[in-house]
This record gives structure tokens, C-alpha cells and sequence, in this order.
């Protein structure tokens, strides 16, 4: 038996849908993305509006074969530089790292350079390295860590990504760094090996 299929488009402002009848046909559908004295959620109170469901029922799941969902919301917010002040922590002699970024240049003989603005608006290198093998080259510093950080939540930041190196199979400092963050009381902690192991 054929079933209700969604695409939709979140983005800043709207919430796109295009659905595909059991019969075949297709129907469109558009909504604010966010209206919170309406409903919590875009993408769900389009489909409850599409199959034409009171506020009260259930989603029938049967009657769903595939829900699919692209945002542009975070792309939008990077392009605009819009985003919360994020301060960077690497580890120990991995500051400049995105910076440096892969030396790639649109024009390989220009004399003026001018490079992308970053995302953050700080860096701390954090006394901490593992090797690719999971040794401990350099123990993670948290005392000092926590002073450095202290000083970064002092003049407001309050977003904080953390990117060690080899974390993605070792997280263990990484972990620890995040711990610390909240602890000092960092709204938004992302940690590399869970963003984008």
C-alpha cells in the first residue's frame, strides 16, 4: 500500500514541504518556521496540516513511508555571521591550524592575500596533546584551562567549541574540557568528536 512521503526545507523565516500522495500526486505545503503560539515545531505541524490531522490526534506512522529534511538555518547564520561569539580551544600548538587552513589560493600569483574571515572569535590552546596511538604526549591541564576560560566568560562569551586533536578516537580530553566548560557556565559546548567525528 502506498504511503505519504515529505521532503521539506527548514530555513530561517519558512518551512518548506512538498509531499507525495498515496496516489501519486503532489501537494505543497508552507509554513513560518518558527511560530510558537501556533505549534513547536514546523516540520510536524506540516505534515499534521497535509493529512489533515486535529491537534489532538496522533501521527499515523503507517500512513508515513519517508520523511526527509534539509535545513539551511546554520548555513545562513555562517554566512551572515550571525552566530553567538564562539571562543576556539585546540590543543597545544594547533592555534592557528584553521587559519593556515590548506594554503589553497584562487589566484596563485596575487601579492594581495586576503583571507576568509574566521568563525571564532578567539582561540586558547589548552595544555593537552594525544598522539594518533592514543599516548599521552602532553596531560590535559585543566587548572590552567579553567583560568584561561574564566577570563573568555568574564568579557561574555558564552559559545565554546572544543576541537582536540585525535579526539575523534580518543575523547577522553576533550570530554573533560566539556565538563569544564559547563562547570564555568558556557551555554553551547560542542565538542568535536560528537559534532564531527
Amino acid at each position: 500500500m502506498a504511503a505519504w512521503q515529505f521532503w521539506m526545507d527548514r530555513g530561517g523565516t519558512f518551512t518548506d514541504i512538498v509531499a507525495k500522495k498515496p496516489d501519486g500526486s503532489l501537494v505543497t505545503h508552507k509554513l513560518l518556521s518558527e511560530n510558537p503560539a501556533h505549534y513547536k515545531d514546523a516540520a510536524i505541524q506540516g505534515i499534521r496540516e497535509l493529512l489533515d490531522l486535529r491537534d489532538d490526534q496522533s501521527l499515523p506512522i503507517e500512513m508515513i513511508s519517508e520523511v526527509k529534511m534539509g535545513t539551511t538555518v546554520a548555513t545562513n547564520a555562517l554566512l551572515e555571521r550571525k552566530g553567538e561569539p564562539t571562543l576556539l580551544v585546540t590543543s597545544h600548538g594547533l592555534g592557528d591550524v584553521l587559519k593556515i587552513g590548506y594554503q589553497t589560493r584562487p589566484d596563485i600569483f596575487s601579492l594581495d592575500i586576503r583571507l576568509p574571515e574566521q568563525l571564532y572569535v578567539g582561540v586558547e590552546e589548552a595544555s593537552e596533546r594525544l598522539l594518533a596511538d592514543g599516548t599521552i604526549d602532553r596531560p590535559l591541564d585543566e587548572e590552567g584551562l579553567a583560568v584561561r576560560l574564566i577570563g573568555w566568560r568574564k568579557q561574555g562569551i558564552e559559545s565554546i567549541a572544543i576541537a582536540f586533536a585525535h579526539s575523534y578516537r580518543f575523547p577522553e580530553h576533550e570530554k573533560a574540557a566539556g565538563r569544564l566548560a559547563q562547570v564555568l557556565g558556557f551555554k553551547q559546548v560542542s565538542l568535536s568528536h560528537e559534532v564531527s567525528p
